[in-house]
């Protein structure tokens, strides 16, 4: 866990728009400076006004902070007055939340949220509109979606008295349709998310490749790719010849290089940039990343991110320090408060409920316990106590430098009614053991080490007073 260092960097002159000589550009807040990062939002109504003493000490930790991060994986809107529909096309779900939600996340203290997901367009580019509107009227700086690619893909600005943030986000994971575009020529841009394209394939052994060959060369199709004998393409999906059995995704240049360009503009206006992806991959059921998100979260701090928050497989996965900077491979969730009424007549289709009959509540336990059919894949069941543990996270910058990570693990009521479940609250002892245990053994690859104590974790970059 070394921090980055430069010949140059007790010179505190900026150069070119805040970069230093050698290229890489430096975190500029005043000392004691927080940001709190949490995973998936999903609200569905007001929730300050609960009386649970320890959703009240959450709320504080937020609070606090500088600037505390979310990921607004819902739609904001008045269902009785919206004149959207619910898409074809959406995220497994169709996510909503009552118009008291965005005063209420004001509230609760969250002053930047990430918008990229496979639900940003659930209600179509209506319900994507109503949702900035809310956001906006609320003071919540938010980023990820726009009237085109380049509004979507932009940085987004939040001023603190410690310094100047930047948010970029985008999604690994969404649905096709929902994909911003920029105009060209007489063609308008088109409305959407800030995308980053993923080509997949399987890596199999190679006796495994030459029986798909053979089933792929048994098929009438002129198309099929016969070039390379390392490569078969079988029903729209690509297989590879290595070792093991695993998924390899590469991402589209096209999109890295807007990305790039993005973060490298969002830094030279800030002081303090975090980046962040929603992405499923390789699967919901998956507590490791994909196997292209370690050197592409690198790529970004290298390139002046000051942070990297992952989030999408609704579960943790690993954190690691890379040259003095956070990189979160998913927080999980964070409020998962699903009462989503209405549901949307597709998903009583899917689940084979008659919605003469069946209610929404209905609906939403059935796709929980059974999980549902996303753009990534089978998500599986998300029933399961695991994605109802987390944490949040508060880092701490002194001298520019990440000082400290404090971890504190959260449990969203699983053992509760339907109705109940899905509100954060402080881990007690045993599950919060747990909870941290888990997540040093998936941050151990990464070369992190996470100290317990008192039922808090610490990843500490400086030495600690007893």
């Amino acid at each position: 866990m070394e921090n980055q260092s430069h010949e140059n960097d007790d010179d505190p002159t900026p150069r070119d728009g805040g970069y230093d000589i050698v290229g890489s550009i430096r975190t500029n807040v005043a000392d004691e400076f927080t940001i709190v990062a949490v995973g998936d939002v999903i609200a569905s109504r007001s929730l300050t006004k609960t009386q649970d003493v320890s959703f009240g000490e959450i709320i504080k930790i937020l609070q606090d902070a500088d600037v505390t991060f979310g990921n607004m994986e819902s739609l904001i809107l008045d269902i009785r007055t919206f004149d959207g529909s619910p898409q074809a096309e959406y995220g497994g779900a169709y996510h909503i939340s009552l118009p008291a939600v965005g005063p209420d996340l004001k509230a609760m203290g969250f002053k930047i949220m990430g918008r990229a997901n496979n639900h940003s367009l659930d209600w179509g580019v209506a319900g994507m509109r109503e949702t900035s509107r809310a956001l906006d009227q609320n003071g919540i700086i938010h980023a990820g979606v726009g009237e085109n690619l380049a509004q979507a893909g932009a940085a987004r600005f939040l001023e603190t008295p410690r310094g100047r943030v930047a948010l970029l986000s985008f999604a690994s994971t969404f649905t096709p349709m929902s994909r911003a575009c920029n105009p060209a020529g007489e063609a308008p841009g088109r409305p959407g998310l800030n995308a980053l394209r993923l080509a997949r394939s399987i890596v199999v052994p190679a006796d495994m490749l030459e029986s798909l060959r053979r089933v792929r060369d048994a098929l009438p199709d002129p198309r099929a790719h016969r070039g390379d004998p390392n490569l078969v393409v079988l029903a729209g999906t690509s297989y590879e010849a290595g070792e093991d059995v695993c998924y390899r995704y590469v991402p589209h240049p096209g999109d890295v290089a807007d990305i790039l360009r993005n973060l490298r503009q969002g830094k030279q206006f800030a002081d303090f940039c975090i980046v962040t992806n929603h992405g499923h991959e390789p699967g919901s059921w998956s507590q490791e990343p994909p196997d292209y998100e370690r050197s592409f979260a690198q790529s970004l701090i290298d390139a002046g991110a000051d942070a990297y928050v992952g989030h999408g497989p609704h579960q943790l996965r690993g954190i690691e320090i890379y040259k003095g900077r956070p990189i979160f491979y998913s927080l999980g969730n964070f409020i998962y408060d699903d009462l989503r009424t209405p549901v949307g007549a597709d998903m009583f289709a899917v689940y084979d409920k008659d919605p003469r009959i069946a209610t929404d509540a209905e609906v939403t336990v059935d796709e929980e316990a059974k999980g549902y059919p996303t753009a990534a894949g089978f998500i599986g069941a998300l029933s399961a106590p695991i994605y109802y543990e987390s944490i949040v996270t508060v880092a701490q910058f002194e001298k520019n430098q990440l000082a400290e990570l404090r971890l504190y693990p959260i449990e969203l009521g699983y053992s509760k009614r339907f109705a109940d479940r899905g509100i954060p609250r402080l881990a007690a002892t045993p599950q919060a053991k747990a909870i941290l245990e888990r997540l040093q053994r998936l941050s151990k690859p990464f070369g992190t080490q996470i100290v317990i104590e008192k039922g808090i974790g610490f990843i500490s970059l400086r030495p600690r007073s007893p």
